[in-house]
């Protein structure tokens, strides 16, 4: 537990442990102070950003898009190392996750599985958006990895903590597959020994693949909330919003459960980009445009 540093020390600390820092606009004074608390802060979170391209993926972190406004993060970690900082204070990049990971994050153990979405993390963690497509594809240079251990460091020697500060996306809320690819235990290894402390002795357990019941989910997708007031839902409606939400076809905010109007839109705009059209693209799911989903966003499809 601490209190954010300032912009200035923030800065002061990643140009201290190496970083080539670059600074986009009026980053200092660019933040969502007005919607809520800006710390404590416990810990720092990374992300990948499912875009390519340095300067729109800059640009999005700092502006965010329609029905998320940015900042979505602190600083943008581009492929070639660099660290963009693009706001400072609450941004929009943790959101809800699980009460249980908080209190481990702050105690500096190893995280258990997240399967609650009910504490706001945007208040609670520094958050670093890396560029990366998030296809398990996309390579992680040796540079953005190297900046990703200095930026983690930077923030953990200021506060004094250890490399347990550090979360991922994926270990906060249920249904993130975020930062995809990158070897966690390595980048904590690294953090520690940078530290010149002992690296954490439990490794994270890999993260279990959620699974989504295509019968629940249709007949989620077919229910009429308007008409009888309550809308068919079950965990497995969030995990396929939050995938809609990294295809950018769903704004963060309709990430809620509830498979209403919205995501029936965006799952039609998925099936359409698998190339269907008609009727085969009404936005209620069928098994083979959800394997494609559930592939690149790590859910398992059960019916």
């Amino acid at each position: 537990m601490a209190t954010p540093m300032s912009a200035n020390s923030f800065l002061r600390a990643l140009e201290e442990e190496g970083l080539v820092v670059v600074q986009v606009g009026d980053w200092r004074d660019h933040h969502r102070n007005a919607k809520g608390p800006w710390g404590p802060v416990h810990g720092v979170m990374i992300h990948h950003t499912v875009t390519r391209g340095a300067a729109r993926t800059v640009e999005i972190c700092r502006k965010g898009y329609s029905g998320l406004p940015g900042p979505l993060c602190h600083g943008v970690i581009t492929k070639d190392g660099r660290v963009h900082l693009v706001g400072y204070g609450r941004a929009n990049h943790a959101g809800l996750g699980d009460p249980d990971v908080l209190q481990a994050v702050i105690a500096e153990r190893a995280l258990p599985t997240d399967n609650q979405a009910s504490t706001d993390g945007n208040r609670h963690f520094y958050g670093f958006e890396c560029e990366n497509e998030g296809d398990g594809e996309d390579p992680w240079p040796a540079a953005q990895l190297e900046a990703i251990v200095r930026a983690i460091t930077a923030v953990c020697r200021h506060h004094g903590w250890s490399a347990r500060s550090a979360l991922r996306h994926l270990d906060w809320q249920p249904g993130k597959i975020d930062p995809r690819g990158v070897d966690w235990d390595d980048i904590e290894a690294r953090i520690s020994k940078r530290l010149g402390i002992k690296p954490p002795t439990t490794t994270l357990p890999p993260p279990k693949r959620p699974i989504v019941d295509l019968s629940r989910l249709v007949a989620a997708a077919r229910s009429n909330p308007a008409a009888t007031g309550t809308p068919v839902t079950y965990a497995g409606v969030r995990t396929v919003e939050a995938a809609l939400v990294d295809e950018g076809l769903l704004a963060k905010g309709y990430n809620d459960g509830h498979y209403g109007t919205t995501t029936v839109k965006a799952y039609a705009a998925w099936q359409r980009r698998l190339g269907y059209s008609g009727k085969d693209a009404d936005g209620v799911p069928g098994r083979t445009s959800l394997t494609r989903l559930g592939d690149r966003h790590g859910f398992t499809i059960t019916s």
